[in-house]
């Protein structure tokens, strides 16, 4: 088969490329209609991906965006798998502000402050 025309399962290569742990894990997904190819929902996991593609599924809390570079031939090392795509998804941003300042920890209450709690809260049941 030449290059320009090799195909593989979605399944298989979300599963090759390491996206799901396990290939049912990435055929479930698929099924229940949450991966776009090209733009297009899929429902099958036997629907065929190929060189250039562009893949969206959800993956923890973030949406994936996925151009397929290369088709697998085994789920290999991470390194390996990470040459089979480019990650086209939006960088997350780290933190909005770091020049603001955190606040500070609230730690336990003083005697004092304890005594004020209860006189507001009325008497402390004994």
């Amino acid at each position: 088969m030449a290059e320009g025309t090799a195909k593989l399962r979605v399944d298989k290569w979300l599963w090759h490329a390491r996206f799901f742990k396990t290939r049912s894990l990435a055929a479930k997904v698929v099924s229940g209609g949450a991966v776009r190819l090209n733009g297009a929902r899929i429902a099958k996991a036997s629907v065929a991906v190929a060189v250039g593609d562009v893949l969206t599924f959800p993956q923890a809390r973030d949406v994936r965006v996925v151009r397929v570079l290369a088709l697998g031939e085994r789920r290999g090392p991470a390194p390996e798998a990470r040459a089979l795509y480019d990650d086209l998804s939006p960088p997350e941003p780290r933190d909005p502000d770091p020049s603001k300042p955190k606040p500070e920890p609230g730690g336990r209450p003083t005697k004092k402050a304890r005594r004020q709690l209860d006189q507001t809260r009325g008497e402390a049941l004994e």
